[in-house]
């Protein structure tokens, strides 16, 4: 069986361009679904974050509206209550990417927060983009993209690959308050960019990089990935 690395964010807010911080984390279900997903299939999932901070859930994404109800999201926070991973993260700085055979990065705004600016994070994106391994990054994760970037050249530059869009954090209500959007910068990187239907599942298969576009991509994203293992 494989052993998968998910790389999470260790920041519980956002600062937005007004200099306050809004609360957010990981996306909940961006967690649980490929967790759930990788584990009934008999894998091992190691959890790392930045100084082995326990990741902080968005609060927002546990409700019974990010779920389509209150039984979809009870059981969303029963998955997070039973990983016992969550609360045992291993140093960001200390992960050495050829221990494992698939990368993951679950989204949720604290990517665009810390991992955006993390050489740690850089490191291990770099060395298991050029593995040839499964690479699998969701919604705001991509975030983490731009700190790969060393003299405005990306290894990422050239790849198709889709994000949290314009349009959706529009609709999100936090645009006017973003200090930048996310699929403005991932354009300014270099990548390919492409934007499915808002709030409905897409993913994007660029080589070893396999991305999806918003939460709901997160269950169809583990599933390619489970076919590449």
């Amino acid at each position: 069986m494989a052993k998968i690395l998910f790389v999470l964010t260790g920041a519980d807010h956002w600062t937005l361009n007004d200099g306050t911080k809004h609360p957010t984390g990981f996306w909940a279900e961006e967690f649980a679904a490929p967790y759930e997903a990788f584990t009934d299939a008999g894998h091992e999932v190691v959890i790392a974050s930045p100084g082995a901070v326990v990741p902080p859930v968005d609060r927002g994404s546990l409700s019974a509206d990010a779920n389509g109800g209150q039984e979809a999201a009870d059981r969303v926070a029963a998955i997070l209550d039973d990983a016992t991973e969550l609360k045992n993260p291993i140093d960001l700085a200390k992960v050495n990417p050829a221990d494992y055979d698939a990368v993951f990065y679950p989204g949720g705004h604290g990517p665009m927060e810390d991992l955006a600016v993390n050489a740690d994070s850089a490191r291990v994106l770099t060395e298991t983009l050029d593995s040839g391994k499964p690479l699998a990054i969701v919604c705001h994760a991509p975030a983490a993209l731009l700190a790969t970037a060393r003299g405005g050249e990306s290894p990422f530059r050239g790849y198709s690959l889709t994000a949290f869009t314009n349009s959706e954090e529009i609709q999100a209500g936090l645009a006017d308050k973003a200090p930048w959007l996310l699929q403005d910068r991932l354009a300014d990187l270099g990548v390919t960019f492409d934007e499915g239907t808002p709030w409905s599942p897409n993913v994007v298969v660029d080589r070893n990089l396999y991305t999806g576009q918003n939460p709901a991509s997160s269950a169809p994203l583990a599933q390619r990935v489970l076919k590449a293992l």
